[in-house]
């Protein structure tokens, strides 16, 4: 039997040394490791030997399992490197090729409208505050001389989530929060951008979302001058400097007197087209004179301040500014359209 240990110990270390594939060596593992290997089988046979004899003859089934499984863990890692290199090799990275070009994105085209406007105004010395976009029925209406039941709510059906929380329809109660939350009636000189939100049936010219900019100036001796003056340069900046302005009389109910703002067909040049429907004029926003009644609410003396205020729908200059005839393209995320304003 021992003549018969060494004799698969050299025949299996033999054939690990020939062997250069992993599945070989499993082979080799259970030919002779196994169950029903060579080895095993020998094992099995001790049972017939003498006391004397079983001690070493199990010594050297030891020593020949040891060598066996040795052998092949050596030839193991041998095989996994080779096999590690062929495969570095295989996938070999050419590093010196340029790398494939990653497109760039870009602002969306509300964004940089919106930002450009707030340039200029940070320019003309306002400052941007913002304010909730759930907002209560109080500074959404009522501080912007809206009582309840006021027929001009009607234009401004929002979604209510309960009688007295809503869906801000415009970013005017921003300017509420703030002249309320100066101390000692300090003069106020802002715009709020943001997302406002109105139960209007989605088409060519309405969304039920949409983006306003409004601005306030609140201070002593504050003119309708003041305000013409300020909306001719927003429009010269946005428009081109040959751009005309004139302001109409309106009716909004948190200015009075209240005016709506044309500006000149950058088409026609005032002459008259289908684009400004022969008038010579486009409507651009609404803007006045800060009601007496909303600034005694926000706990400003009338007889003391006045102040001007004016909102604008960044959607619609851009619409005018670069000839977009939807509102629905601003929102559908088709990258065909947005892409053509990255640089806008």
């Amino acid at each position: 039997m021992k003549e018969q240990l060494e004799s698969i110990q050299a025949e299996a270390l033999e054939k690990i040394a020939q062997a250069d594939k992993m599945n070989q060596l499993q082979d080799i593992k259970v030919a002779y490791l196994g169950k029903k290997g060579s080895l095993t089988g020998v094992l099995r046979g001790m049972g017939k030997l003498s006391k004397e004899e079983r001690p070493v003859v199990g010594e050297i089934a030891n020593r020949v399992r040891e060598s066996i499984t040795a052998a092949l863990n050596e030839k193991n890692e041998a095989l996994e490197k080779i096999a590690l290199e062929e495969q570095l090799e295989a996938e070999a990275v050419d590093v010196s090729l340029p790398g494939r070009p990653v497109p760039n994105g870009g602002p969306h085209l509300l964004t940089s409208i919106v930002e450009e406007i707030e340039d200029l105004f940070i320019g003309m010395g306002f400052e941007v505050r913002e304010g909730p976009e759930v907002e209560t029925d109080y500074f959404n209406f009522e501080a912007l001389n809206l009582p309840k039941n006021h027929p001009a709510r009607d234009m401004q059906d929002t979604f209510y989530i309960t009688n007295e929380l809503l869906m801000r329809t415009h970013t005017s109660p921003v300017q509420a929060r703030t002249m309320k939350g100066n101390e000692e009636s300090s003069p106020v000189k802002m715009i709020c951008p943001g997302k406002v939100y109105r139960r209007d049936t989605d088409d060519a010219t309405h969304s039920h979302q949409f983006t306003q900019i409004e601005g306030l100036y609140v201070d002593r001796d504050v003119r309708m001058s003041d305000l013409k003056g300020v909306l001719d340069k927003f429009a010269k900046k946005m428009f081109g400097s040959d751009r005309e302005i004139r302001l109409r009389p309106s009716f909004f109910p948190f200015t009075e007197p209240s005016v709506e703002m044309d500006i000149s067909c950058k088409v026609c040049h005032g002459e008259g087209c289908s684009v400004c429907k022969h008038s010579g004029w486009i409507e651009i926003l609404g803007g006045g004179m800060v009601h007496p009644n909303v600034l005694e609410m926000a706990g400003y003396d009338p007889k003391e301040f006045s102040g001007f205020a004016f909102g604008m729908g960044p959607e619609r200059i851009a619409m005018l500014k670069y000839g977009i005839n939807d509102i629905r393209q601003f929102y559908l995320n088709d990258k065909r359209f947005l892409k053509q304003y990255h640089k806008a």
